[in-house]
């Protein structure tokens, strides 16, 4: 019988095992650690919303404090886990203070991945994460500043679509020969690039870094790239993707490759021990390989189902996921992993900002992009799910519901 369990880490795969929990009347000790000085809050608005000053900080918590109250939750915020006892079943806080736990549960979510050139640390640049990310790169976000973003994935070009409705002058800098190049297909990368050059985004691929560089008196001057040129700045942000944040875990001896290593029931190497959401590389039966996947979707599910599986309710985890991104008027929903597609159906025109793309691998749908058409996105989650074989010349047409043509 469990009476204390301990999670390491207060994001969206924490707060939805607290819930999941308590409503399965899990009525003993229950304690969230969190190492910034907030309660749990949503993360993708910090690129859109939030950053542009329209929404609120008190929005974004994923739990109103009556909520842990009412649960009673015991939240330590602002602290942070520096080891993990297993011999002993306890972790050791950063004020000198320890933990029993007969489970522990590991959501620490990943980090901004580095960008190993000088002047990464020069004064108005920022990567962007946490609360407090958002808070820095707003505060240098005034009308007519010129903003250079190193990296054309989800958040660098969120961010360049918030900073060019606020008026700021856009730069981005890709390394790729495309946009979103690791997680879609040509046909998507063309359409937003396009969107952000209408909008006045000017995005250079095939870049490579090789400073940041200062003016006399140290203040950021601009990114200098590998042949020679340079992009004049007044704020940079590094957005070249996210690293699991396992050291945690690799210290206390948990098996971890690209994330902390679990079974499909949210284990670690260690019993006692399970991991969930960014943090958590865990085995797909539908796609036959392991993944680490960085979603708000993956988060609240393997948040689940950690927690069902800490009360011994065996739940396997392996649920079709699925990601979005707003960007202008443009909604892009992923359903699904497209990575190892060999064939790529299109539906519909690019130019009528409706569109969607289907990745086929050996005539089995594996994923589809949609951009602003719902209908194609909420039936794709089903159908790759019962792993379909659609009819391409069907697939390719929009006049024919996607589940029709399957």
């Amino acid at each position: 019988m469990l009476e204390n369990i301990v999670i390491v880490g207060a994001g969206q795969a924490a707060v939805q095992a607290i819930d999941t929990l308590r409503r399965n009347r899990f009525a003993g000790n229950l304690i969230v650690v969190g190492d910034e000085p907030w309660l749990p809050y949503q993360r993708p608005p910090l690129s859109k919303k939030y950053l542009a000053g329209t929404l609120g900080r008190e929005r974004l918590l994923l739990r109103p404090q009556q909520f842990y109250e009412q649960h009673s939750v015991e939240v330590r915020s602002g602290r942070r886990v520096e080891e993990i006892s297993r011999r002993e079943q306890r972790v050791r806080l950063d004020d000198g203070s320890s933990l029993a736990y007969d489970a522990l549960l590991l959501a620490t979510g990943g980090r901004p991945r580095p960008l190993d050139v000088p002047g990464t640390n020069l004064e108005g640049v920022h990567r962007l994460r946490t609360l407090a990310d958002a808070d820095r790169i707003r505060s240098g976000l005034s009308t007519g500043a010129r903003l250079v973003i190193v990296g054309g994935g989800y958040v660098g070009l969120e961010v360049a679509a918030t900073a060019r409705e606020l008026g700021l002058t856009v730069t981005v800098l890709e390394m790729a020969d495309r946009v979103m190049g690791r997680v879609t297909c040509p046909q998507v990368s063309a359409l937003y690039e396009a969107e952000h050059a209408r909008h006045g985004v000017s995005i250079h691929r095939n870049v490579r870094i090789r400073a940041l560089s200062a003016q006399s008196d140290g203040r950021l001057r601009g990114v200098v790239t590998e042949d020679g040129g340079e992009y004049p700045a007044d704020i940079v942000l590094i957005g070249v993707g996210v690293v699991p944040a396992v050291e945690l875990a690799a210290e206390a001896g948990l098996t971890c490759d690209n994330g902390v290593v679990v079974d499909e029931y949210c284990r670690t190497s260690d019993q006692a021990i399970y991991a969930a959401g960014d943090c958590a590389n865990h085995p797909s039966r539908h796609y036959g390989r392991r993944l680490r996947l960085e979603s708000v979707d993956n988060a609240f599910e393997q948040g689940t189902s950690a927690a069902l599986n800490l009360l011994g309710m065996s739940t396997a985890h392996d649920k079709v996921p699925w990601f979005w991104s707003d960007q202008y008027d443009l909604k892009l929903v992923i359903v699904g992993i497209g990575q190892g597609y060999d064939t790529v159906v299109p539906r519909g025109d690019p130019a009528s900002r409706a569109f969607s793309a289907c990745y086929l691998r050996d005539g089995e749908l594996i994923a589809l992009d949609s951009i602003n058409t719902p209908k194609d996105q909420m039936a794709a989650r089903k159908l790759i799910a019962a792993r379909v074989r659609p009819d391409p010349q069907r697939l390719a047409d929009p006049g024919i519901a996607l589940k029709d043509a399957c």
